[in-house]
């Protein structure tokens, strides 16, 4: 392997040109190769880069010289581009969601675990500082219980998106993070869609999901808002996490029951001493390549890997089930149901 590595990138869309911004300017990386279909778009960025033009990236994967492959194609795609990198034992990153279907991201699982191939998913607000930092306090134990926690990603309308709906393309990050921070998987979904302004799938899901330990999630996606929002909130024993994504602001609201404040002198309150959680602010993305590097150079499990995004997109699905039928979707038996695949 190159001291240097030389990485592949398919798809020049909005995430697409996020990373060959990233990859371009990362000391331990090389971007060798860039494939998109779309003609000006592909030339404009070679022209930057001086990496190797393909139209396709099937292509590309089969000729240019790589240690690793970044996949930011549209979801209908990763499939067959995982697979092609995957047989030629070349690691992948792919941006989240892993798959559009259950079956098409069990595939890439299979792939990936026949071949000893390392996959790593671009769930990238696992890899936020605050979202890091409020990892590591709920460790040290600062919620002895977790109650709930209420996931919002919104914000406008993006036109570039056609082969998914809302659920699986930005929900897919929600159940991740729901699911890492009560630190167990979902048994049991619920949940509503609408469907305003995409032409063929869902632009906006409420989403319930029911933990083992009792703890219950919440979350809120969609393609209406004018304004991008992304938020959570933590709700245990001792208080309350909130985190916003985009400023990396966290907060820890701790639970003080003894002093009651009356508002308009009727109205019984209860309010906790607020502390702002120092985080170092880092981009995400930026992050998330150093994790594909360390990945590449060790050839150690990703800290988000295949088995991960799987159970995303296993989830999602499961969500628009429910809304489907209009009722709650069992997932006790999901992990054998995985296993099985």
């Amino acid at each position: 392997m190159a001291t240097t590595l030389r990485l592949g990138l398919a798809g020049l869309g909005s995430m697409g040109r996020n990373h060959l911004r990233v990859i371009s300017n990362h000391a331990d990386t090389t971007l060798s190769a860039i494939a998109d279909p779309d003609g000006a778009a592909l030339e404009a960025a070679v022209a930057q880069t001086q990496a190797r033009g393909f139209a396709d990236p099937l292509a590309m994967i089969r000729e240019a010289e790589l240690d690793g492959v970044v996949i930011a194609a549209p979801t209908t795609a990763h499939l067959p581009l995982a697979l092609a990198a995957i047989e030629r034992g070349i690691p992948v990153m792919v941006e989240k969601p892993l798959a559009a279907t259950v079956d098409d991201g069990m595939k890439i699982v299979a792939a990936a675990r026949e071949r000893g191939v390392r996959v790593q998913v671009g769930h990238v607000e696992r890899y936020n500082p605050a979202v890091l930092e409020m990892g590591r306090l709920l460790r040290e134990g600062w919620l002895s219980t977790i109650y709930a926690i209420t996931s919002r990603r919104a914000g406008p309308f993006p036109a570039r998106i056609r082969d998914v709906g809302v659920t699986v393309d930005l929900g897919t990050h929600d159940v991740d993070m729901l699911s890492w921070i009560a630190g167990e998987r979902p048994v049991r979904v619920y949940a509503e869609t609408a469907q305003r302004l995409h032409a063929t799938h869902e632009d906006l899901t409420y989403g319930l999901m029911h933990f083992p330990s009792g703890a219950t999630g919440f979350l809120d996606v969609d393609w209406l808002t004018p304004a991008k929002r992304r938020s959570l909130v933590v709700v245990g024993e001792e208080g309350m996490f909130e985190l916003d994504y985009l400023t990396q602001k966290l907060t820890f609201t701790r639970s003080n029951v003894e002093m009651p404040q009356l508002i308009a002198g009727y109205a019984t309150t209860f309010t906790g001493d607020v502390a702002e959680i120092a985080v170092a602010t880092v981009e995400p993305l930026r992050a998330e390549l150093d994790e594909f590097v360390r990945v590449l150079r060790t050839g150690e499990r990703p800290y988000v890997d295949a088995e991960d995004g799987l159970w995303a997109v296993a989830i999602a699905n499961a969500l628009l089930e429910a809304a489907s039928h209009h009722r709650p979707v069992d997932l006790s038996d999901l992990p054998s149901r995985l296993a099985a695949k």
